[in-house]
């Protein structure tokens, strides 16, 4: 026999209404400053990072890193090592010299921030005396004069900001 009763009704939930937390204020930025979330420079104060003594080392003119005692040199510089997780990590200066393994011409499409420096070269250095292959801005010649095997030598520079970061310069003729 089929019960012909209707489904119960169902009542609307009531409303309730969430409290949000306000918005954070945005922070002040320059005019023309790159947006914080397309920033490709890390910030670089002990408050901000624990490896900032590798930007304090570039602003003194040397390129360093961390190495772990039991599993060597470590890219980028680290707290804490990836492998066996000591964080009894100690600097050492890595040499300011390689040669250009592999590189790319960006011609167009740069970057937000970037765009005035079209063209502009970025590769691969593979760093003497290491077994470091590293990724950065190639400048000091034009793309079409960029060759594989060129020396280069590391360079920090200073951001508009105020704050370090580094490329590699072609050297020699």
């Amino acid at each position: 026999m089929a019960d012909d009763a209707s489904p119960p009704t169902r009542r609307p939930a009531a409303s309730v209404e969430v409290a949000r937390p306000p918005k954070p204020e945005e922070p002040k930025r320059k005019p023309g400053a790159t947006p914080f979330l397309l920033d490709f420079y890390p910030l670089e104060d002990e408050r901000s990072t624990r490896v900032s003594r590798f930007f304090d080392s570039l602003r003194e003119g040397r390129f360093t890193t961390t190495r772990c005692p039991k599993d060597g040199l470590l890219w980028p510089p680290r707290a804490v090592c990836p492998e066996c997780h000591t964080e009894a990590l100690e600097w050492t200066e890595l040499p300011g010299r390689g040669h250009l393994y592999a590189f790319s011409a960006v011609l167009a499409g740069a970057p937000l921030g970037m765009e005035a420096d079209l063209p502009f070269v970025v590769g691969l250095v593979d760093l003497e005396g290491t077994t470091l292959r590293l990724f950065g801005r190639i400048v000091g010649r034009p793309w079409n004069e960029c060759r594989i095997g060129a020396p280069v030598r590391v360079e920090p520079y200073t951001i508009d900001d105020g704050r370090v970061f580094f490329r590699f310069r072609v050297d020699g003729p």
